[in-house]
């Protein structure tokens, strides 16, 4: 009888361990694009000027901070997103000098961060809202994650030959 009544408690455990998996997968959402990290506020950091031509030389000094120059301690960048975080106007904001358009629109090169060593996401500037007048391109050489920073490249160049970049970085501002 003691026999029987483990056998039944045993099956019945059973039965309760099974009938509690249950998983539950949630509902489905979009990946987190790139758009939704690059959204926002950004304020300057630090601006580096980087001498290429010194710099492929290993001329000194090859680089300078413009930070504290020229106003660039109120530079601002503002990018937007619609209600389906598809890219749409950017404004650099504060009395600095332009290194490219202060207002436009913009897309990037890659909805996602590659997996491949393509080099780093593309900022296409546009002077149109159909994106067909490409003023600029910055390259997102940092991109926001858990710590709210972000790392623009600005390359200017003649030829195909780069002579100057300017580096940005960026922190989220809320």
């Amino acid at each position: 009888m003691k026999c029987k009544s483990i056998y039944w408690l045993a099956v019945l455990m059973c039965f309760m361990a099974i009938g509690c998996d249950n998983t539950e997968d949630g509902s489905y959402v979009d990946p987190i694009t790139l758009y939704e990290k690059v959204n926002g506020n950004w304020g300057l950091t630090n601006l580096k000027m980087v001498d290429e031509s010194a710099k492929a030389n290993a001329i000194e000094p090859s680089e300078q901070n413009l930070s504290t120059y020229f106003n660039y301690e109120d530079f601002k960048i503002k990018f937007n997103v619609d209600e389906n975080r598809n890219p749409t106007s950017y404004e650099v904001l504060g009395d600095v000098p332009p290194l490219f358009a202060k207002t436009g629109f913009w897309r990037l090169s890659s909805d996602f961060q590659p997996t491949n060593a393509s080099g780093p996401v593309r900022i296409y500037l546009y002077s149109d809202a159909q994106k067909t007048q490409k003023t600029d391109e910055l390259r997102l050489t940092s991109v926001p994650g858990n710590n709210d920073e972000m790392e623009l490249q600005l390359v200017h160049s003649s030829g195909g030959i780069a002579f100057v970049s300017y580096v940005f970085k960026l922190n989220a501002i809320n």
